[in-house]
């Protein structure tokens, strides 16, 4: 009895221990010293911005920055430091204050794990420590009064804890954005309160809770960007206030549930990007408050009804890339807002609504690669707010309807291969905002030299593959055409000599037309061009020596023509030039026996009445002297003439494009001797440089070779096969976007260098820091046009780099442009070719394969596109648990947390060009997809983010 007695005290006495050591906490420990727990708070973080400069011991805490007390200013109630440019480690002492509601440490740079004790105090009623570069497990713990809790667009990993659903009082939860794994508790069903609820941009995996229908106050679900399975539960169908419901890029699978149908508060629905089935439920149709429905990009089929109607408050609907079929529903026309309709990429049918747009406030219309007959309606620019206007690849008749050609807001109109016809009116073609016009593949007849073409932004135009006749126009009214096609019509009369006025243009295509007279000289203002194809005319005249000033040309298709003369012996000293067609025509005389013209095909120069050539060529050797009496010494002379030339020929190929070579013999030890072969791609370089003021460049490590006339780049690379011929393939590359390449020297040591042309400017890793978003902008599609070029314009086969880093981009001084260095061990000239690579932006089938192809060229400039966007490299040691940038990229991408990804720097700007910004990042992670096969092509790439770069181009 008296050892119970004692140890009953002992307990009353621990019990009154533990009371007494719990008074320490911060619920009740009365006498702590909250200036030490600020000044220790400001000891942990680094502030740049001097926003704590105030926290000093002279004045009383309530003052200082950031600091709210009660009302009787003796204790700390809140802590707002959201976007104060802070850094560090967040200290245990933020979760030591007594009678704190808020903290508040958003859009910072602060690092490392959350603290042990943030759930320790029971006062706290929101907490946010969201945007910033958190990493490691989401504590355990629970504070039953906490109301906001906000982790979202951190590096933070693991599971979502289990007691997450202790947080009874819990009215928003957002841990988007983040590395979270396993599956959503159903422990989470237990937080009845919960109005918002946000687990987007994680790695989620499982089923969406069936026990998220208990959750009755829930208004907000943001479930988007992870890899959740299975079906939709039907539960999440008796959430009666739920106003956004967001289950994109998931793997759901089955039908949409026909509960959802009960949801009459949901304004946004969004369901793409999964493998979804089955046809959408008429319930669905029922919702009146639905602003937004997106379920594009699934397996769904069936018919859409005339209940559309019931929509009335929609203003986007996204049904694009599934399998729907029968006819666009009429009701369709009566929707008062809407704006945005993409029907793209299904099995429609019948006709376009004849109303559509008379009601609608339509600012884009996509109802491309469908089966849709019928006309364009006259409506569709009522509103007078359409901007885009896509309905290529279906089978459309009629012409383009007159209040159509009125549409003034126009900036994109893409109607080729369909079965339009009717003439063009005066009209259309002044419409001041369009930037891209696509009639091509259709029936469109008569002239347009009168329409007098007013189209100051126009860039694009294709009107290829119609029945277009007469007279070209002198101009289209836009100095920015880059891209004109105007070939397979009846064009006659002659090529305006005013198409020299074009100085952006890059490719001119005018084939298949019955065009006459000469090839005007004008032409070679167009400094720009690579690709003219003026084949299957009737052009007269020669080949203007013009023409071998255009300093990036590489296709040139002069075919089928009555050309006459003899070809200009200049034309071939045009470097770039790759592919050459002058079949067909009535040229004579010796075919040139420099650049190009030593290897073309025979196809290429047959139906002439020409002689020379390589053997390739076909062509009878050409004689030089005629006469009976000396018949035998001409043949003899001949046949020794033959003889020398194919010898020459020989080794001309074997050397091919060599404008001059040098071989020297350096008599510095330093240097081990030997003998160095220069090939020079540069006249004036074979007589300013030296093998001596290399080599001294590069002791003095230099990369920069200083003449008394001019300055070179110069770069060592090690090599052990001899890669001269394949360099001497890109040597004569000329793009406004690539840097020339000057020389190539090689010793007898296996050393070689390469000489490029001097850019003045930086490597854009050392300036991305420093660039706006425009001129980030500008730069990506530099790249992309260098890409462009090599890939498709300058080659049958494609050149293909390797290593498109920000190490070879040079960015020029004062102008922002982006121009591409090709340098060894990772160009590769074939697609066939191997090299060992270890980039770190060389895709990954590369690392495995050790082929460079197209596609890996594309990754590399993906990862450019996300290192412009985010500031980060893929070295980047802030990856949280991801393995590379592009993982963190993929879970971190999302509209509704832009602020998280993008560079710090860039952060106003962006908020101007928020739906661009995101559209680049969709682009740089389709470069980086996983599958090269799915990786757009440059060509693709430009015409994507040209539009961006303009300030008032709607996005593409």
């Amino acid at each position: 009895m008296e050892k119970t007695r004692e140890r009953n005290t002992q307990e009353i006495c621990f019990m009154f221990l533990f009371l007494f050591f719990f008074s320490f906490t911060c619920n009740g420990f009365q006498t702590v010293n909250e200036h030490e727990i600020l000044f220790s708070i400001k000891a942990s973080l680094h502030d740049p911005s001097t926003f704590l400069s105030n926290w000093k011991n002279t004045s009383l805490f309530c003052t200082w920055n950031g600091v709210s007390c009660n009302s009787d200013s003796t204790h700390v109630t809140g802590l707002h430091l959201s976007g104060k440019n802070l850094s560090g480690r967040i200290s245990e002492s933020f979760f030591q204050f007594s009678h704190v509601e808020t903290i508040d440490l958003s859009s910072n740079q602060l690092s490392g794990g959350i603290p042990g004790n943030v759930f320790s105090c029971s006062s706290l009623v929101h907490l946010n420590l969201s945007n910033n570069n958190l990493t490691g497990w989401i504590p355990e713990g629970s504070i039953p009064k906490l109301e906001k809790l906000d982790l979202s667009n951190n590096f933070l990993d693991g599971e979502i804890p289990a007691e997450i659903g202790s947080f009874s009082g819990l009215l928003y939860l957002d841990l988007g954005g983040n590395a979270l794994v396993g599956q959503i508790p159903k422990s989470m069903s237990n937080l009845t309160r919960l109005k918002d609820l946000t687990l987007a941009s994680n790695q989620l995996v499982g089923g969406v809770p069936s026990e998220l229908g208990f959750m009755k106050s829930l208004n907000f679900i943001y479930l988007g960007y992870n890899n959740l399975s299975g079906e939709i539960p039907k539960e999440i169908g008796g959430l009666s206030s739920l106003n956004h419901l967001n289950l994109a890029f998931n793997n759901l699978t089955g039908e949409i549930p026909a509960s959802l149908g009960n949801l009459t508060n949901l304004h946004h629905l969004f369901l793409y990007f999964n493998k979804l089935s089955g046809p959408i439920p008429e319930t669905v149709f029922s919702l009146r408050k639905l602003v937004s429905l997106d379920t594009s990009d699934n397996f769904l089929s069936g018919e859409i009804p005339e209940l559309v109607s019931e929509f009335r408050n929609l203003e986007v609907l996204h049904l694009f890339s599934n399998k729907f079929s029968g006819k666009i529903p009429k009701s369709l026309s009566s929707l008062p807002h809407l704006q945005v309709l993409q029907l793209w990429s299904n099995k429609f049918s019948g006709n376009i609504p004849e109303d559509l747009g008379k009601y609608n406030n339509l600012t884009v219309l996509d109802l491309s690669t469908n089966n849709l007959t019928g006309n364009i309606p006259e409506s569709l620019c009522d509103s007078r707010r359409l901007k885009k206007l896509i309905l290529f690849s279906n089978s459309l008749e009629g012409g383009i309807p007159t209040r159509l050609s009125h549409c003034r807001s126009l900036e994109r109109v893409r109607l080729q291969n369909n079965r339009l016809s009717g003439r063009l009116s005066a009209e259309f073609t002044k419409l001041p905002l369009v930037y891209f016009l696509d009639l091509s593949s259709n029936k469109f007849s008569g002239g347009i030299k009168l329409l007098k073409w007013k189209m100051p932004k126009l860039q694009m135009l294709s009107l290829a593959r119609n029945k277009f006749s007469g007279e070209l126009p002198d101009s289209f009214g836009s100095i920015k055409l880059e891209n004109l096609d105007l070939s397979e019509n009846e064009f006659s009369g002659h090529i305006p000599p005013n198409f020299g006025n074009f100085p952006e243009l890059m490719e001119l295509k005018i084939s298949q037309n019955i065009l006459s007279g000469k090839i005007p000289n004008e032409l070679s203002s167009c400094k720009k061009l690579v690709s003219v194809n003026f084949s299957y005319n009737h052009l007269t005249g020669g080949i203007p020596q013009t023409l071998s000033r255009l300093p990036v040309l590489g296709n040139l298709d002069l075919s089928m023509n009555k050309l006459s003369g003899e070809i200009p012996e200049n034309l071939g000293n045009v470097e770039s030039l790759v592919q050459v067609n002058i079949s067909h025509n009535n040229f004579h005389g010796k075919l040139p026996s420099t650049g190009l013209f030593l290897a073309i095909n025979s196809t290429a120069v047959m139906g002439n009445n020409l002689c020379g050539g390589a053997a390739v060529t076909h062509l009878p050797p050409c004689k030089e002297i005629k006469s009976s009496n000396w018949w035998f010494f001409a043949t003899a002379s001949a046949a020794v003439v033959f003889a020398a030339m194919s010898i020459l020929v020989f080794f001309y190929l074997k050397r091919r494009n060599e404008a001059h070579q040098v071989t020297k013999r350096t008599e510095h030890a330093s240097d081990e001797g030997g003998e160095w072969e220069l090939l020079f791609f540069d006249q004036n370089a074979s007589k300013s440089i030296a093998i001596d003021e290399i080599l001294q460049s590069l002791r003095g490590h230099r990369s920069v070779v200083e003449t008394k006339n001019m300055q070179y780049f110069v770069n060592e690379v090690n090599l052990n096969n001899n890669p001269i011929l394949q360099l001497n393939e890109i040597s004569k590359l000329r793009h406004p976007n690539i840097i020339k390449i000057i020389a190539i020297c090689k010793s007898e040591k296996g050393r070689l260098i390469m000489v490029h042309e001097y850019v003045e400017g930086k490597k854009l890793s050392e300036v991305i820091g420093d660039l706006g978003w425009e001129s980030r902008v500008k730069i990506a599609v530099g790249i992309g046009k260098a890409l462009r070029y090599l890939h498709g314009c300058c080659s049958t086969a494609g050149i293909f780099v390797g290593n498109v880093s920000p190490e070879n981009v040079m960015v020029v001084s004062m102008k922002d442009e982006a121009r591409l260095r090709l340098i060894p061990p990772v160009m590769i000239i074939s697609d066939t070719s191997k090299c060992l690579v270890s980039s770190a932006y060389v895709a990954p089938e590369t690392r495995e394969t050790k082929e460079i192809t197209e596609s890996s060229d594309m990754y590399g400039y993906g990862l450019i596109l996300i290192e412009l966007l985010t500031g980060k490299t893929p070295i980047d040691s802030e990856m949280g648990l991801h393995e590379n940038i592009v993982d963190w990229a993929r879970y971190c991408y999302s509209d509704c947390h832009l602020e998280t990804w993008v560079d710090p720097s860039l952060k106003v700007q962006v908020q101007k060009n928020r739906n661009k910004t995101v559209e680049i990042m969709n682009l740089a992670l389709q470069c980086t997809d996983s599958d090269p096969a799915a990786r757009p092509c440059a060509r693709d790439v430009v015409r994507t983010l040209e539009p961006i770069s303009r300030s008032n181009a709607l996005c593409f």
